[in-house]
C-alpha cells in the first residue's frame, strides 16, 4: 500500500509558525521527489514547494518564498514543510505528493496524501 500521510496542521495567528510533516510508506521513498500543495476553499490546488529525491534541489512558489522551508529525512521517510510568518492567505488544506520529477505542477505527481488543514486567523 502506497501511502502519504500529512500531519501538523492547525490554527495559528498571523505571523506564527507551523511545521507540517509528510510520512511515506509502501514505496521506495528516496526515488521520489516530494511536493507540497495547498487548496483554499473554492480555489484551484496550487503548488507550494518541492524537494528532489535526495534533497539537493528545492523550489518554492513566489507567494511563500523566504517564509517556507522544505526538507526531507529519507531515513525516516518523511518530508517537512516549515512555515514561518504565516499570513491569512496561507489558509487551506495542505497536501503532499510523490512523483518522479521535480515540479510544482500537480499532474506529474502519482501519490497523494489526504491533506491537513492549516488556518491562519486572528
Amino acid at each position: 500500500q502506497l501511502q502519504l500521510v500529512e500531519s501538523g496542521g492547525g490554527l495559528v495567528q498571523p505571523g506564527g509558525s507551523l511545521r507540517l510533516s509528510c510520512k511515506a510508506s509502501g514505496f521506495t521513498f528516496d526515488y521520489y521527489a516530494i511536493g507540497w500543495f495547498r487548496q483554499a476553499p473554492g480555489k484551484e490546488r496550487e503548488g507550494v514547494s518541492y524537494i528532489s529525491s535526495r534533497g539537493g534541489s528545492t523550489n518554492y512558489a513566489d507567494s511563500v518564498k523566504g517564509r517556507f522551508t522544505i526538507s526531507r529525512d529519507n531515513h525516516k521517510n518523511t518530508v517537512y514543510l516549515q512555515m514561518n510568518s504565516l499570513k491569512p492567505e496561507d489558509t487551506g488544506v495542505y497536501y503532499c505528493a510523490a512523483g518522479r520529477y521535480n515540479s510544482l505542477q500537480l499532474n506529474v505527481y502519482n501519490y497523494w496524501g489526504q491533506g491537513t488543514q492549516v488556518t491562519v486567523s486572528s
